[in-house]
């Protein structure tokens, strides 16, 4: 029966009547493994009236502070038992939870079955992923921390955020007493909703990193059936590719690291969607070389690598490739920026600027180009090889990361003539760059420097055209006895002909074209060194 004034009657009503918006908060369930800030919280709710329920260590960590804080067994009629594991899935919590207090049925069953209403949960979940990144835990250690009843009521709640609220995250609880305070221990269906969505992404994320490692158990190196993936956003974005799309940069949950991860910004404004696709490009480049080395960046490809004895020399002749690209690009530099590389980049319009350290006084002349991004990445992380997803329409491709592993000793001299000493370590420089250049990829280079980058053609002859003509136009005297790496075989001979002419003297390719003979031949009839690695590098 329901009473005039709109209460469930019968033992044990407890549940009032309410329509969506107008809920107030008089019962909150507190069940929290990360403790940061919950006493605090819970002892706001008390001094706003709001009876607290908890559960094993919070209910521990709450009454040593001095909250009175209910049992969950007293609230459920239910036992807390085996060891825990069972504690909160009991139906007349989630009755409390699930109940619509528009719907006279569903205040009648509460009525019936003795349900009090709960209008506020907080919860967040067993350290599942922190325990699997210590690396040390054990199999049943791990199993032991996929929190179960935690994701069901945070769910129930959520999915009810019409007449109850739930809590995640401890960053949002100061905003929640605030507007409990403020509102007479009321919150909006605005701040409920927002609430229910941060839920559901929370239980999303936590049931994608458990799916993960499941799935390294069961398919190892190999792709699974179904791919689960999260994200969390680090920071909006300018704007996108073009101005009229907006953008943010999403780091990818459970990876050791990210794009921007231990990067200080020390001037500059916002970074844009393009700036980071090309910053991504530089640093791994930057990253490929142990020797103090530059990678410049236009439009995410190379338009200039050199590495050197001394940084600012890899700089300058990195620059001297193609100085009319570098203008405006983006560079990264694998050691630290001191006086004379800053006043010679000072010269130039840089767009972002990526070093591990700037000394002061290079920062007070770099900082007086008020355009250019200084970053600063004092720990560079191990470079990361996870797999690699490109989106197509309605889904995304997924690819094991490319990664240069082949060495010399495996690579085979095609050609009569073999490459000295010095055009060996310009192949495996040219190479290494390659791997970086949008195909079709061709790398001219000399004592450690690119002079000239042909990329993305349709045509790897066309390529071969326009690195020679970059080269030209920069520094023609270096083409004779230069070196040329190409990502992918080489279908006809015109290309290194092309190449061989303009004073190339050694090249290396993966060889395997069906016209590989007549391309050994071209090389061989001009006394030039070929290599074939065996393996190509497209990069699409």
């Amino acid at each position: 029966m329901l009473s005039k004034a709109g209460t469930a009657t019968g033992e044990g009503a407890r549940i009032e009547r309410a329509e969506p918006g107008e809920v107030r908060v008089r019962r909150a369930l507190l069940s929290v493994s990360d403790k940061r800030g919950v006493v605090d919280f819970a002892r706001g709710l008390e001094e706003l009236g709001v009876e607290v329920i908890s559960t094993g260590g919070t209910a521990r960590e709450l009454l040593g502070a001095g909250i009175a804080a209910r049992a969950i067994e007293d609230f459920s009629g239910f036992p807390e038992i085996m060891d825990g594991r069972v504690k909160t899935l009991v139906p007349r919590l989630y009755a409390a939870l699930l109940a619509r207090r528009d719907e006279d049925a569903h205040l009648q069953d509460a009525a019936d079955q003795g349900v009090e209403q709960v209008d506020l949960v907080c919860v967040n979940l067993y350290p599942f992923e922190q325990t699997v990144a210590r690396g040390e835990a054990s199999e049943e250690e791990i199993i032991e921390n996929i929190d179960i009843g935690g994701p069901t009521m945070i769910r129930a709640a959520a999915k009810n955020s019409a007449f109850a609220a739930v809590v995640v995250d401890p960053a949002d609880y100061l905003e929640v007493l605030a507007e409990l305070r403020e509102s007479g221990c009321r919150l909006s269906l605005a701040t409920r909703t927002r609430l229910a969505a941060k839920a559901f992404a929370c239980t999303a994320r936590y049931d994608v990193a458990i799916a993960s490692w499941f799935s390294m158990r069961v398919h190892g190196e190999g792709f699974p059936p179904a791919w689960a993936d999260a994200y969390e956003k680090v920071s909006d974005l300018r704007y996108g590719e073009n101005p009229h799309q907006r953008a943010a940069f999403y780091a990818r949950v459970g990876s050791p690291t990210h794009l921007l991860d231990g990067v200080n910004q020390l001037h500059g404004k916002e970074l844009s969607f393009n700036n980071l696709l090309d910053l991504n490009s530089a640093r791994q480049l930057a990253e490929a070389f142990e020797a103090p080395a530059c990678a410049i960046v236009k439009h995410n490809n190379p338009c200039g690598c050199a590495t050197s004895t001394d940084v600012r020399d890899a700089y300058e002749r990195a620059f001297a490739c193609d100085p009319q690209s570098a203008y405006g690009g983006v560079i990264a530099l694998n050691r630290a920026v001191e006086v004379p590389l800053a006043q010679a980049l000072a010269k130039q319009f840089v767009e972002v600027l990526l070093a591990p350290r700037f000394a002061e006084e290079a920062l007070s002349v770099l900082r007086a180009k008020k355009s250019v991004r200084l970053l600063e990445l004092p720990r560079w992380p191990a470079p990361l090889h996870e797999v690699e997803c490109k989106p197509v329409i309605g889904g995304q491709l997924a690819q094991t990361a490319d990664v240069v592993s082949e060495r010399r000793e495996q690579m085979r001299v095609l050609t009569r003539t073999a490459p000295s000493e010095q055009q060996w370590q310009d192949l495996l420089f040219a190479w290494q760059v390659c791997r970086h250049v949008r195909s079709n990829a061709i790398v001219l280079a000399t004592g450690g420097a690119t002079i000239g980058i042909g990329a993305g053609q349709m045509s790897r002859v066309d390529s071969v055209r326009i690195a020679v003509e970059k080269a030209r136009a920069a520094q023609p005297r270096l083409l004779d006895g230069a070196v040329l790496a190409s990502d992918a075989f080489f279908p006809f001979a015109d290309g290194p002909q092309l190449a061989i002419d303009a004073g190339v003297k050694a090249i290396i390719q993966p060889g395997g074209s069906v016209r590989d003979e007549e391309v050994i031949a071209a090389a061989d009839a001009c006394g030039v060194a070929m290599v074939a690695t065996g393996v190509r590098h497209f990069r699409h």
